[in-house]
C-alpha cells in the first residue's frame, strides 16, 4: 500500500514543469498485435505456474531471513530459463526484524488464551512475558484525545473494525492504528499495545504487519489480535471488569542486512535504453507463503513480459520486470530503486505493479503528461473489453513500490484489483496458493500484457521527467 516518501528522496531531484510538447500517439498496427496478445494472455498460466512454484519450493520470505536469500537467488534463475536477456540484482540494505514465537492469554477476570501475532519491527517482551491491565480505544482518534494519566503503565488496546470494499479503502483504517498506534501509546506512558487485526475476516487467525516508533519514543511490545479474540477483549471491557493480559513476543532487531532488489530485461528493437517497468515484491510476512502478497504480481509481470518477448519483433523500448526487496517493512526495495535511478528516471517511459492480490483488475487510472492521455484512452479502449473501467480524473502512481519511483519522476499508471477478499487473507497465514483464482490470474495477465506492450511501442514518451510527478505522488 502507498507511503509517504522521506523528504531527503524527494529533494535528489529538482522538480521541473513539464513543457507542452507533441501528442503521444500508438500507432494501429500496435493496437492489433496488443489485442492478440491480450486474447493469448486469456490462456497462459506462466503467472500460475510462477506463483505456484515460488510459494512451493521458497515459501515464506520475511525479508532478511535465509529464505530472503534463498528466493533471490530462485528467482534469477527463474529469470534465465525464462530467457530474460538481462537479468542483474541491486542492493538493498535495511534492518533485520526476526520472529521466533509468540503467545497470549487473559488473566483475569477470565482466563483463557489469545490468538496474536507481533507487528512486524515490534520489540519482544521480557522472556517471562509482558502482564498489565488493559485499557481500550474505539479508534486512533480516541487514543489521540485521551489523557496520558489515563494510559500509563497499562497496556493499550485500539479496535477499529475494517469492512471488505472492492476498492480496499478500509485499509487505511486497520493500518493506521497498526503503524501509528504503538508509538502513540509509548509516548502517552503505556508498556504495551494490543490492536484488531487489520483484516476484513472473523477467522481466528491475526494479521501481522509493520508498525513504526517516532524518534525519541520507546518501543513498546506490539501485537496484533485475531478478530475473535479483539471481540473478546471489547466484550470484557464492556464489562467494567478489570481485565488482564499477559503476552509473550520473542522478537526484534538483529542488526542490520543487505538484500537487493531482482531485476529481468527483455531488451527493445529500437529504442532498448528506455523501458516499461512492472513487477512486485519479492519479500512476504512469515506467516503464511506469500501468494497473493506478492508472489502473484511478480508472476503477472513475467507471464506478460514473457508474452511480449515471444513476438516475431519485439517493440520498440525494453520491458524491464522487478522483483522489488522489503516492501512489507518500508518500500526500501522501491525507494533504493528510486534513488538509483532517479537522474535517469526519464527512460523509465511509464509503470506499473501488482501488489494488491491476483483478483480481477476492475480499473485504470493513471498520471501521465496532457499530451499523453489521448494514448491512455487508447489503452483504455483495449482494456474495456476485459471488464475495466478507466477513470481519468483519478491519479495512478503505479504501484506500492513504483510510487517511490513515481515521485522522483516517472509517470504511472495503476491497475486497480478487486480486494473484496484480498485483506480476509492478507498477512496471515492464510495467505496461500489456493486462494489463487487462475481465471482472474489471467484477467491480470491480460491486462498487463496489453499496457506494457503498448506503451512500449508507442510514438512519444508518457512523460517521465526527474521530478516531474514529486508533488503529485500519492
Amino acid at each position: 500500500m502507498r507511503r509517504p516518501l522521506p523528504l531527503a528522496l524527494l529533494l535528489l531531484v529538482t522538480p521541473l514543469a513539464m513543457a507542452a510538447g507533441k501528442p503521444t500517439v500508438i500507432p494501429e498496427a500496435a493496437i492489433t498485435t496488443a489485442t492478440q496478445l491480450r486474447e493469448a494472455a486469456l490462456k497462459d498460466d506462466l503467472a500460475l505456474d510462477f506463483t505456484r512454484d515460488l510459494t512451493t519450493e521458497v515459501g515464506a520470505r520475511l525479508a532478511g531471513s535465509a529464505n530472503d536469500l534463498k528466493a533471490r537467488e530462485w528467482v534469477i534463475a527463474r529469470f534465465k530459463a525464462l530467457g530474460f536477456d538481462k537479468v542483474w540484482t541491486e542492493a538493498v540494505g535495511y534492518p533485520k526484524w526476526v520472529r521466533h514465537g509468540e503467545s497470549g492469554q487473559i488473566l483475569a477476570p477470565f482466563p483463557q488464551p489469545l490468538t496474536l501475532t507481533a507487528l512486524g519491527h515490534s520489540p519482544g517482551t521480557p522472556a517471562a512475558g509482558l502482564s498489565g491491565e488493559v485499557i481500550g480505544f474505539a479508534n486512533l482518534d480516541a487514543l489521540k484525545n485521551a489523557d496520558a494519566a489515563s494510559i500509563k503503565g497499562k497496556i493499550v488496546y485500539v479496535g477499529p473494525r475494517m469492512h471488505a470494499k472492492r476498492s480496499g479503502e478500509d485499509y487505511g483504517i486497520g493500518a493506521g492504528v497498526r503503524s501509528i498506534g504503538p508509538s502513540l501509546a509509548s509516548s502517552k506512558g503505556a508498556i504495551g499495545f494490543l490492536l484488531r487485526s487489520a483484516g476484513t475476516d472473523d477467522n481466528r487467525l491475526a494479521h501481522t504487519g509493520v508498525t513504526h516508533f517516532n524518534e525519541g519514543v520507546t518501543p513498546i511490545p506490539a501485537a496484533a489480535l485475531s478478530s475473535p479474540d479483539a471481540d473478546q477483549i471489547e466484550r470484557i471491557l464492556a464489562s467494567g471488569k478489570p481485565l488482564t493480559v499477559k503476552y509473550t513476543l520473542d522478537c526484534g532487531f538483529e542488526g542490520e542486512y543487505t538484500g537487493a532488489n531482482v531485476i529481468g530485461e527483455f531488451k527493445g528493437s529500437s529504442k532498448p535504453d528506455e523501458y516499461f517497468i512492472m513487477g512486485g515484491h519479492l519479500d512476504s510476512w512469515d506467516l503464511g507463503t506469500g501468494a497473493i502478497d506478492d508472489a502473484s504480481g511478480i508472476g503477472i509481470a513475467v507471464a506478460a513480459a514473457k508474452l511480449i518477448a515471444n513476438l516475431p519483433k519485439r517493440p520498440a523500448r525494453s520491458i524491464r520486470v522487478v522483483a522489488f526487496a522489503n516492501e512489507e517493512s518500508g518500500l526500501y526495495g522501491g525507494k533504493a530503486y528510486a534513488q538509483a535511478h532517479a537522474r535517469e528516471i526519464a527512460k523509465a517511459v511509464l509503470g506499473t505493479e501488482s501488489d494488491l492480490g491476483a483478483d480481477r483488475i476492475y480499473k485504470i487510472t493513471a498520471s501521465v503528461k496532457p499530451e499523453a492521455r489521448a494514448a491512455v484512452d487508447q489503452i483504455a479502449a483495449l482494456l474495456k473489453p476485459l471488464g475495466i473501467d478507466y477513470d481519468a480524473k483519478a491519479p495512478g502512481a503505479g504501484g506500492s513500490d513504483l510510487s517511490a519511483v513515481h515521485a522522483v519522476g516517472m509517470a504511472g499508471l495503476s491497475l486497480h484489483q478487486d480486494a473484496t477478499r484480498y485483506f480476509d487473507w492478507h498477512h496471515t497465514a492464510n495467505d496461500t496458493f489456493d486462494k489463487i483464482d487462475p481465471e482472474q490470474l489471467r484477467q491480470n495477465v491480460a491486462a498487463y500484457v496489453v499496457v506494457a506492450y503498448l506503451a512500449a511501442q508507442a510514438k512519444g514518451d508518457f512523460g517521465s521527467r526527474p521530478g516531474a510527478f514529486a508533488d503529485a505522488h500519492e
